[in-house]
């Protein structure tokens, strides 16, 4: 059970270098701050997306990468990512229903691809947005998700169903 109430909601930022070591310090920290605040549940969920967006965000965009976790409510975890590149992945556009399921198919061929799929498999609810797209000059693009409880049990049935 979490120790955070309506009146004592938090939040952490991290901003990170382009560097392929940022994402073990976004891992560190972002378990760290779950587990302090008796999210305890959530910390390997929350390490894996978060290490999975920093990871995209190393790979596609060449500026620094900010993150922000945020306790929502109801035991439930924000994660947003910060990069330069504007371009939306296709795992993160968003189609006509928001959340789990409509999940792109992956080519098992592929030698990348399956890391923002896990994001989408592991979140509760997900979306992304671009700079570009309503400012023109704002570079860069926000991907987020949230993370509860019931995110896992979830996903781990629905790819069981597949």
């Amino acid at each position: 059970m979490a120790t955070v109430s309506p009146e004592n909601r938090w939040s952490y930022s991290l901003t990170l270098p382009n560097d392929p070591r940022s994402a073990r310090v976004a891992r560190i920290t972002s378990r760290g701050a779950v587990e302090t605040h008796g999210m305890g549940e959530l910390a390997d969920d929350t390490e894996l997306v978060v290490s999975e967006l920093v990871t995209n965000s190393y790979l596609y965009s060449d500026g620094p990468i900010e993150v922000r976790l945020k306790y929502v409510a109801d035991d439930r975890l924000r994660i947003r990512v910060w990069d330069r590149n504007p371009e939306i992945p296709l795992a993160f556009e968003r189609p006509v229903r928001c959340g789990k399921g409509l999940i792109p198919e992956i080519d098992p061929e592929a030698s990348r691809g399956r890391g923002l799929r896990i994001v989408r498999l592991c979140a509760d609810n997900w979306g992304s947005w671009s700079g570009s797209a309503t400012y023109p000059g704002l570079q860069g693009k926000l991907l987020w998700c949230e993370v509860s409880p019931a995110s896992v049990p979830f996903a781990l049935v629905a790819t069981a169903a597949v």
